[in-house]
């Protein structure tokens, strides 16, 4: 029998609904299976995410790995296509997959050492951005998400947006947001996105290992502009003085046109907001605000300090 943690349960039931429950109710008899199909054994207590159990566990030849539990969706069901292209490379490694389930055999690294726990924001920026123009070099595979559909739908849905604000700053943010991904959409990218590589995404490798420092993980990966993965990195350990500084970085890094990543920026925040009024919210977010009004401000010829 496995616990499964508090949080996790929450989460599940408050987002999943019945499908949540379902997921919760089957994930006991589902982690036995995998641990004896795999011929695995727990070596610690689970682990989880917002959508996740995590076991540590040993394989039968000794190595280390963590078996990740979770529920099929469209962001999830993409993860064992791209961590198979990036084959280890600035990713955590896939060992094994099953896909009626999702249940994925990865590599394990430390789990207590985040790229959040880096004190200095600057340097976590940085090894951050320099993980990321290495993921987003590769060709994204077929049979992933595009990032022309989405931004379809999201210009589908800014008026009916519109209507739901309260505030007419905000409102006008927004329209401004469209405007910015109208410009860039017919031109969506075909690179392969983490799309949500934020610090606690990241984490160091496994002590002892023969592996490079720092990893990706937990992809919902899509087809598009590399400008569309940036968003994270400014959002989380938010500071609104680094959020330009953090840019102007991360594109110089990522070696991106500034105009077309900072258009493909706000469209995260257009992305953000969207979910957020879908969820009944009449205020954007301050942080998303504060973001995208910066970004709208900003002017070419910033570089990096």
């Amino acid at each position: 029998m496995i616990d499964i943690p508090e949080e996790l349960t929450a989460t599940q039931i408050k987002y999943g609904g019945e499908a949540g429950r379902a997921f919760l109710a089957a994930l006991p008899e589902r982690a036995a299976d995998f641990l004896d199909r795999w011929e695995l054994r727990q070596t610690g207590r689970p682990m989880h995410g917002w959508c996740a159990l995590v076991l540590p566990v040993e394989r039968a030849d000794g190595m280390p790995a963590a078996l990740k539990l979770q529920a099929v969706d469209e962001e999830s069901e993409g993860e064992p296509l791209a961590l198979r292209t990036w084959d280890g490379d600035g990713a955590v490694r896939l060992l094994e997959y099953e896909q009626q389930t999702g249940t994925l055999l990865l590599e394990r690294l430390d789990s207590s050492r985040h790229l959040s726990g880096v004190a200095d924001s600057r340097e976590a920026v940085r090894i951050l951005a320099e993980l990321l123009a290495r993921l987003t070099s590769v060709p994204a595979p077929h049979g992933l998400r595009r990032l022309g559909d989405i931004a379809a739908r999201m210009l589908d849905g800014v008026p009916r947006a519109l209507t739901a604000l309260a505030d007419e700053d905000e409102r006008r943010l927004l329209t401004d947001c469209a405007a910015a991904v109208r410009e860039v959409a017919d031109e969506p990218g075909d690179r392969l996105l983490h799309w949500d590589l934020h610090y606690d995404n990241v984490l160091a490798a496994h002590p002892g290992s023969a592996r490079e420092p720092w990893l990706a993980i937990d992809p919902k990966p899509l087809v598009g502009d590399p400008g569309f993965d940036l968003l994270p990195a400014l959002g989380n350990r938010f500071d609104p003085a680094e959020v330009l500084w953090r840019f102007d970085l991360m594109t110089e890094v990522l070696g991106l046109d500034r105009e077309r990543a900072r258009a493909w920026t706000l469209g995260r925040v257009l992305q953000n907001s969207l979910w957020d009024v879908k969820d009944g919210e009449t205020r954007l977010q301050e942080r998303q605000v504060s973001i995208g009004r910066k970004l709208l401000a900003w002017k070419p010829g910033r570089h990096p300090s």
